[in-house]
Protein backbone atom coordinates (compact mmCIF):
# COMPACT_ATOMS: atom_id res chain seq x y z
CA UNK A 1 0.00 0.00 0.00
CA UNK A 2 1.36 3.41 -0.87
CA UNK A 3 0.70 6.70 0.85
CA UNK A 4 1.43 10.23 -0.47
CA UNK A 5 3.50 12.61 1.65
CA UNK A 6 3.23 16.39 1.34
CA UNK A 7 4.30 19.50 3.21
CA UNK A 8 3.99 23.26 2.82
CA UNK A 9 7.61 23.51 4.04
CA UNK A 10 8.84 22.59 0.55
CA UNK A 11 7.67 23.75 -2.89
CA UNK A 12 4.52 22.17 -4.26
CA UNK A 13 5.10 19.76 -7.14
CA UNK A 14 5.42 21.48 -10.50
CA UNK A 15 3.83 18.59 -12.37
CA UNK A 16 1.94 15.35 -12.02
CA UNK A 17 3.83 13.84 -9.09
CA UNK A 18 3.86 13.73 -5.28
CA UNK A 19 6.53 15.28 -3.06
CA UNK A 20 7.04 11.76 -1.72
CA UNK A 21 5.42 8.35 -1.59
CA UNK A 22 5.69 5.97 1.36
CA UNK A 23 5.49 2.25 0.60
CA UNK A 24 6.09 -0.06 3.53
CA UNK A 25 9.17 1.17 5.35
CA UNK A 26 10.53 2.98 2.29
CA UNK A 27 9.86 6.61 1.41
CA UNK A 28 10.66 7.82 -2.10
CA UNK A 29 11.38 11.56 -2.12
CA UNK A 30 10.77 13.27 -5.45
CA UNK A 31 13.46 15.52 -6.88
CA UNK A 32 13.77 18.89 -5.21
CA UNK A 33 15.40 21.94 -6.73
CA UNK A 34 16.44 25.45 -5.73
CA UNK A 35 12.98 26.82 -5.02
CA UNK A 36 11.64 28.43 -1.86
CA UNK A 37 8.57 26.80 -0.31
CA UNK A 38 6.57 29.57 -2.02
CA UNK A 39 7.72 28.19 -5.37
CA UNK A 40 9.99 31.15 -6.14
CA UNK A 41 13.32 30.18 -7.70
CA UNK A 42 16.35 30.87 -5.52
CA UNK A 43 18.69 33.06 -7.53
CA UNK A 44 22.29 33.62 -6.58
CA UNK A 45 25.42 31.56 -6.18
CA UNK A 46 25.30 27.82 -6.67
CA UNK A 47 25.91 27.24 -2.94
CA UNK A 48 22.66 29.05 -2.05
CA UNK A 49 20.76 27.05 -4.64
CA UNK A 50 22.22 23.76 -3.40
CA UNK A 51 21.51 24.56 0.25
CA UNK A 52 17.85 25.39 -0.53
CA UNK A 53 17.54 22.16 -2.51
CA UNK A 54 18.80 20.07 0.42
CA UNK A 55 16.60 22.02 2.86
CA UNK A 56 13.57 21.18 0.69
CA UNK A 57 14.52 17.51 0.65
CA UNK A 58 14.95 17.57 4.44
CA UNK A 59 11.50 19.17 4.85
CA UNK A 60 9.83 16.42 2.83
CA UNK A 61 11.75 13.77 4.79
CA UNK A 62 10.49 15.34 8.04
CA UNK A 63 6.91 15.31 6.72
CA UNK A 64 7.34 11.58 6.16
CA UNK A 65 8.37 11.13 9.79
CA UNK A 66 12.09 10.79 9.10
CA UNK A 67 15.17 12.78 8.27
CA UNK A 68 17.97 12.73 5.74
CA UNK A 69 19.85 10.54 8.24
CA UNK A 70 17.41 7.82 7.11
CA UNK A 71 18.49 8.10 3.45
CA UNK A 72 19.76 4.90 1.88
CA UNK A 73 20.07 6.22 -1.67
CA UNK A 74 20.47 9.73 -3.09
CA UNK A 75 20.47 10.95 -6.68
CA UNK A 76 22.13 14.28 -7.46
CA UNK A 77 21.67 15.95 -10.83
CA UNK A 78 23.95 18.85 -11.72
CA UNK A 79 23.73 21.09 -14.75
CA UNK A 80 27.48 21.78 -14.48
CA UNK A 81 29.88 19.24 -12.98
CA UNK A 82 32.17 22.15 -12.08
CA UNK A 83 29.80 22.56 -9.10
CA UNK A 84 30.51 19.03 -7.82
CA UNK A 85 32.96 20.04 -5.07
CA UNK A 86 30.63 22.74 -3.71
CA UNK A 87 27.66 20.37 -3.82
CA UNK A 88 29.65 17.66 -2.07
CA UNK A 89 30.67 20.03 0.73
CA UNK A 90 27.06 21.15 1.34
CA UNK A 91 25.82 17.55 0.99
CA UNK A 92 27.97 16.57 3.99
CA UNK A 93 26.08 19.15 6.10
CA UNK A 94 22.80 17.30 5.48
CA UNK A 95 23.77 13.61 5.40
CA UNK A 96 25.51 12.11 8.45
CA UNK A 97 27.56 8.91 8.55
CA UNK A 98 27.00 6.30 7.40
CA UNK A 99 26.54 8.09 4.12
CA UNK A 100 23.86 6.75 1.78
CA UNK A 101 24.64 5.28 -1.61
CA UNK A 102 24.73 8.11 -4.15
CA UNK A 103 24.80 8.74 -7.85
CA UNK A 104 25.77 12.14 -9.24
CA UNK A 105 25.21 12.85 -12.91
CA UNK A 106 25.32 15.80 -15.22
CA UNK A 107 21.84 16.69 -16.44
CA UNK A 108 20.28 19.26 -18.74
CA UNK A 109 18.04 20.68 -16.03
CA UNK A 110 15.34 23.11 -17.23
CA UNK A 111 16.51 26.50 -15.95
CA UNK A 112 18.14 25.55 -12.64
CA UNK A 113 21.48 24.14 -11.51
CA UNK A 114 20.69 21.23 -9.17
CA UNK A 115 18.04 18.64 -8.39
CA UNK A 116 18.23 15.96 -5.68
CA UNK A 117 16.02 12.97 -4.89
CA UNK A 118 16.34 10.29 -2.21
CA UNK A 119 15.00 7.05 -0.79
CA UNK A 120 14.57 6.75 2.98
CA UNK A 121 14.29 3.57 5.04
CA UNK A 122 12.17 4.20 8.15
Amino acid sequence: MKRPISTDSAPAPGGAYSQAIAAGNLVFLAGQGPFAPSGDKVEGPFAEQARQTFENLAAVAAAAGGSLADAVRVGVYLRDMENFATMNEIYREFFPEPLPARTTIQSDLPGFEIEVDAVLAL
